[in-house]
Parts: structure tokens; C-alpha cells; sequence
């Protein structure tokens, strides 16, 4: 594990506690950083390495866990380089894929990292192909994951990876995790109030009003004063997506909000949110989200 500075100390203590106190001895684990030492956290208290950068010449696998994402020696970086040149598997959790993107180990790989960083990965780091919805990516020799507790999805597949599907079971166990969880990080990501252009605010806020009717691209193109070609054009311009497609995202954001109330049935769910049927809703929730009406209820319901 290389502890960079400002470390998050809990995706830390993730990678440490499943693969240092497996009960089995499987993996032999060390913590280092660029000089062994006091690492500051996150949280504001520090820990201590007891390796440097030399620890990154003999690893098998090497875990960046996430950082402040302040600027990282060169040192580090090349450490990472070189242990990747050699055949190193390199692995990060949250933020720690900043550090491998730096380093240039993302470079034309998809990736993930929590989802309020992933813009700004993105944008930093154009030649990585960023997956904001991912609880983790495996590429092969490179693996990330998304914020906080995905590293512990990433970690349990790592292990299950290396001594199978039985063993990162009775691992998970341990854990008191499941192995795998349903759905992806998209699930976790609050809607956005994306700021329109102000000449789409009147027409936005009657929709959002509007949802349990079957509103069409055409409705949105009357009430915005234009053709639905012209405004289909400008709105996709000014929103970034299809008036279509944005439709159907606030008529998730609508059901995952209503989801939470455990009183409404699904099939009611869907008619307030003009999905239409469960079955409806059920094909676009799985399609955004990776998981199901049901399974989203059972992790958010009040």
C-alpha cells in the first residue's frame, strides 16, 4: 500500500485489513510511503510507514488508496512507473487513481474514482476514459474503484480473483459484506440541478411538474416557442444531452425519490413518474443504474 500524502486513512485500513488479517497468510502486506515515517491523514491525525519507495521494486500488487490529491514527488510517480513496467498489478480506491492517472498508467483505459471527482478527472486527464458509474473497473494489470466503500468491493475481487470464487466468499463473510454488490455507483450519485439556459428554465420547470403526464419532445418544443427541430438542436446545445434523454433522467430522479417511501407500491411509482409500467421502469432503472426498482428501495427506503 502507498500511503501518499494526505492519505484517506479509511481506504487505507480497507486494503489492509482484507488482505493483511485474512486468518491465512495469503498475502504479505506493507505500507510504505516516499520516505518511511509519519504520513498525514485526511481525518488529521498521522500514521507511520515503515517502508520508502523501495517496497514499490518487489510488490505483486501495488494499492494506491485515495489522497488530497496535492502534487505528488516525482519519485513516487516513477516508482509507480517502474512497478507497473515490471508486471506489477497496480490498483487504486477513490481518489488514488488521480495518482495512477499522473503517472500515466490510465492512459487509454476506462477508470473510475469516486463519483464527485470523476469531472474533474476527466477533465485533467482527457486521454483516460472515465466511468463515473462503476463500483470498480478491471483492465487487466491496472484495476480502480469508485469512492470510500467500493475499495472494499475492489479489494474482496482482487482476493477472489487470486484464490477464487469460494475463498473471496468466506472472506466477505468475515467482512459481514457481500462479495459482490448489486448495482453500480450511479445509484449513489444525487440528481443535479444542472443550471439551463435561461431560455429553457420555463419549460424544465413545467416538465418537472409534468412528469406523470406523457410528455413528448413536441409539448417541450410548443411550450419552448419553437420548432422541435430547432429546439431539439438548441436544447441539446445548452444541456449537454437530447431533450428526450433528459426527460428520462428526471423521470428516474422523480422514481428514486419516490422509492424511498416505502408506502408506494412500484407500479404506482412508475404512473406518478410517467415511466408508465413497472416493467417500464424496471427496463430503464436497470439500464441508468445497474440494480432494480426493489433492490435500490431496499438499500435507500426510509
Amino acid at each position: 500500500m502507498l500511503a501518499l500524502p494526505q492519505v484517506v486513512a479509511f481506504d487505507l485500513s480497507i486494503a489492509t485489513q482484507v488482505f493483511g488479517h485474512d486468518g491465512h497468510g495469503r498475502y504479505r502486506v506493507s505500507l510504505c510511503s516516499s520516505h518511511p515515517g509519519p504520513v498525514q491523514t485526511t481525518s488529521g491525525f498521522t500514521l507511520s510507514t515503515t517502508a520508502g519507495l523501495e517496497a514499490l521494486e518487489f510488490a505483486d500488487t501495488v494499492i494506491v488508496p485515495g489522497f488530497s490529491r496535492a502534487p505528488i514527488a516525482a519519485p513516487a510517480l516513477e516508482a509507480l512507473r517502474s512497478a507497473h513496467a515490471r508486471g506489477a498489478r497496480i490498483a487504486s480506491i477513490c481518489t488514488g487513481a488521480f495518482a495512477l492517472a499522473r503517472a500515466g498508467l490510465l492512459d487509454g483505459l476506462r477508470a473510475t474514482t469516486h463519483w464527485f471527482h470523476a469531472d474533474t478527472l476527466a477533465r485533467e486527464h482527457p486521454q483516460v476514459q472515465v466511468d463515473a458509474t462503476s463500483l470498480y473497473i478491471d483492465e487487466g494489470q491496472v484495476l480502480t474503484s469508485a469512492g470510500l466503500a467500493a475499495g472494499l468491493d475492489l479489494c474482496l475481487y482482487l482476493y477472489a480473483r487470486d484464490h477464487g470464487r469460494d475463498a473471496g466468499i468466506d472472506r466477505s463473510r468475515h467482512m459481514v459484506t457481500p462479495l459482490h454488490r448489486a448495482g453500480g455507483q450511479a445509484q449513489f450519485i444525487p440528481p443535479t440541478a444542472t443550471g439551463p439556459d435561461e431560455r429553457f428554465i420555463a419549460v424544465t420547470d413545467w416538465a418537472l411538474q409534468h412528469l406523470h403526464r406523457p410528455i413528448t419532445v413536441d409539448d417541450l418544443a410548443r411550450r419552448a416557442l419553437q420548432s422541435p427541430r430547432a429546439f431539439s438542436r438548441t436544447f441539446t446545445t445548452a444541456m449537454g444531452t437530447s431533450p428526450h434523454s433528459w426527460l428520462t433522467t428526471q423521470r428516474l430522479h422523480a422514481a428514486c425519490r419516490l422509492l424511498e417511501d416505502p408506502s408506494l407500491g412500484v407500479e404506482d411509482i412508475a404512473h406518478r413518474c410517467g415511466l408508465g409500467t413497472a416493467h417500464n421502469l424496471r427496463l430503464h432503472f436497470r439500464r441508468a443504474y445497474g440494480t432494480t426498482p426493489s433492490a435500490y428501495r431496499a438499500t435507500f427506503a426510509c
